[in-house]
C-alpha cells in the first residue's frame, strides 16, 4: 500500500527570523583571545630581556635569541586562538531545529571570526609599535650601507656644488698635471673635498678608473711625503677597505631580507594555523554546550 503526498503551493518553507550570527561570542572570544595574547607577548618580552646581556659571555646568540621569539609567537597564536575560539563556541545560545551539519558549520565559522576580530585588534594595537621598530631597523640598515658606499661624503656634501657630477668632471678639467707638496699642504680642506668627490664619483659607478686612483696617489704623495709606489698602495689599500666594507653591509642587508622573508612566511603559516585552531576550538565548545543543555533537559525530564 502506497501513499502518496501532495505538495500545496500555498505551504512555505519555515524560516527563522532570527540571524545565525551571533556576534556577542564572537566579539568576548575575540576580547579573550586578544587579552591571552598581550599577557603572552609581555611574558616572552621579559623571557626574551633575561636572553641578552650587555656582556657578550652572558647573553645568547642572536640566531637563538629570534628562534626563541619565532617560536613563542607561533605558540602564542594558537594559545590565544584556541581559546578565543573555545569561548565563542561555548558562549553562544542553542539553534533550536537546526541540523548537526548546519550547527557545525556555524560554530566553526564563528570562531573563524573570532580569530579574525581579535587578529584586527592585535594588529591594529601593536601597529605603531611595529611601525617604530621597522622604521629603526631600516633606517640602521639604510645608515651601514650608506656610509660603507659613500665615504667621504660629509665634507664633499660641505665643499661641493648641488651637482655631483658636475663638479667631478670640473674637477677633472682643472687637474693640475703634476702636484705639488707646498700647493697640497696649503690647499688641505680642496684636496679632501676633490677626494671625496672622486670616492663619491667611484662608489657611483662601482669602480675608481685607474687616472683617477694615480692622481689620489699623487695627492697623498704630496701631503705625506710618501714615495709615488708607497702612496699608491696606501690608496689601493684604502679602496680595498672601502670594498669590504660595502661588501658587509650589502651581505647585512641580504641576511636582514631573508630573515625578513623567513618571518613573514612563518608568521602567515601560525595565523593560518591560528584560524584552524579557532574553528575547530569553537566547533568543540559548542558541541560541548550542546550536550551539556541536552543532559539538563534529559535529567529535568526524568
Amino acid at each position: 500500500m502506497s501513499v502518496a503526498y501532495e505538495r500545496r503551493a500555498d505551504v512555505m518553507p519555515v524560516e527563522s527570523s532570527k540571524s545565525a550570527m551571533s556576534w556577542g561570542p564572537i566579539f568576548g572570544g575575540a576580547v579573550a583571545a586578544t587579552g591571552a595574547t598581550l599577557i603572552l607577548l609581555l611574558i616572552g618580552s621579559g623571557v626574551g630581556l633575561t636572553m641578552v646581556s650587555p656582556w657578550s659571555a652572558e647573553s645568547s646568540s642572536a640566531a637563538t635569541v629570534g628562534v626563541a621569539a619565532a617560536i613563542w609567537l607561533v605558540v602564542v597564536q594558537w594559545l590565544s586562538s584556541a581559546l578565543g575560539g573555545y569561548l565563542t563556541g561555548r558562549l553562544r545560545t542553542k539553534w533550536a531545529a537546526v541540523h548537526t551539519d548546519e550547527v557545525f558549520f556555524r560554530d566553526t565559522a564563528h570562531g573563524f571570526l573570532s580569530w579574525a576580530v581579535a587578529t584586527v585588534f592585535v594588529a591594529g594595537f601593536l601597529a605603531s609599535s611595529l611601525t617604530s621598530l621597522a622604521g629603526a631597523g631600516a633606517s640602521a640598515v639604510g645608515t651601514i650601507a650608506t656610509g660603507a658606499t659613500m665615504a667621504g661624503s660629509a665634507a664633499a656634501a660641505s665643499s661641493s656644488g648641488p651637482d655631483l657630477s658636475t663638479s667631478y668632471f670640473t674637477d677633472a678639467l682643472l687637474r693640475p698635471q703634476e702636484q705639488k707638496a707646498d700647493q697640497a699642504r696649503e690647499d688641505n680642506g680642496a684636496a679632501t673635498a676633490e677626494i671625496s668627490r672622486i670616492l663619491l664619483q667611484g662608489a657611483k659607478n662601482g669602480s675608481i678608473p685607474d687616472q683617477d686612483k694615480t692622481y689620489v696617489a699623487s695627492i697623498v704623495a704630496a701631503r705625506t711625503g710618501l714615495s709615488e709606489a708607497d702612496a699608491r698602495n696606501r690608496v689601493d689599500t684604502v679602496l680595498k677597505q672601502i670594498d669590504d666594507a660595502k661588501t658587509a653591509a650589502q651581505a647585512a642587508i641580504d641576511k636582514a631580507r631573508k630573515a625578513s622573508a623567513t618571518t613573514a612566511l612563518l608568521g602567515s603559516l601560525s595565523l593560518l594555523i591560528g584560524a584552524f585552531i579557532s574553528s575547530a576550538a569553537a566547533a568543540l565548545g559548542g558541541r560541548q554546550r550542546d550536550d551539556e543543555e541536552d543532559l539538563l533537559v534529559g535529567r529535568r525530564t526524568t
